[in-house]
């Protein structure tokens, strides 16, 4: 069932302004990168290819986060984002055209003059801004703010405080909008509120033990969410 829960976590008097992750949240590009892998598999495999994609790629959260975790603290951090940009750049588009998830043109819509918005993506920005100019998204948002925008991408808090500051607000009066706890991790760190959505790759238990603000089951379902601000 469709719908907004835990409302009354949430402070809507406190929201000012919208972060929005890209993959899982605005795209379909989780469902795409699951089903690319489960046509690698072989056909004869004795087990649900597409289910045993999904766990898989969902399993990569954890360890991707550590290493960027690990390589801050070791002082490497730059040349370990350097290297996950590049490979992004260079990998080339697989996934084609990426699909909208349902009713994120009609929930931008309605929330573009009523907060100023941002997206805030672990992508590379060439990619990004493709893909929202695709999608005619582009002109809802008053900030893009990509891997290498900040210091430090998500999990850390750098690019939540980034476009906190470029949307003239207090990081504190953003709610962050994503479907991973690297989402929510990083607006734990920033301070801001955040929402975790389960139409990507998050999973309700993870999002709310990470501090996940509420959960709503589709992106679509912000609306409701933040109807009454």
């Amino acid at each position: 069932m469709s719908g907004a829960r835990d409302v009354p976590r949430l402070d809507l008097a406190r929201v000012r302004a919208l972060c929005f992750d890209v993959d899982g949240t605005l795209s379909d590009t989780d469902n795409a990168y699951v089903a690319a892998l489960a046509r690698l598999m072989p056909d004869a495999v004795p087990f649900d290819r597409r289910r045993t994609a999904r766990r898989f790629v969902m399993s990569l959260q954890g360890p991707v986060t550590s290493a960027l975790s690990l390589a801050d603290r070791l002082g490497l951090y730059e040349g370990v984002v350097q290297a996950f940009d590049w490979r992004y750049r260079h990998r080339g588009a697989p996934l084609g055209r990426q699909r909208l998830l349902p009713g994120v043109h009609e929930l931008l819509a309605g929330l573009h003059g009523r907060f100023p918005m941002a997206v805030v993506s672990a992508r590379d920005r060439k990619g990004t801004e493709r893909f929202l100019r695709e999608s005619d998204l582009l002109r809802y948002f008053d900030v893009v703010v990509t891997a290498r925008s900040a210091r430090r991408t998500k999990p850390f808090p750098d690019p939540i405080l980034l476009a906190a500051d470029a949307m003239g607000v207090e990081p504190d009066e953003c709610l962050m909008i994503g479907d991973t706890t690297v989402d929510i991790r990083a607006a734990v760190g920033a301070g801001a509120q955040s929402v975790g959505v389960l139409c990507g790759f998050g999973r309700e238990r993870a999002l709310r033990r990470m501090g996940a603000t509420a959960i709503v089951h589709e992106t679509s379902d912000l609306a409701v969410l933040l109807a009454t601000t």
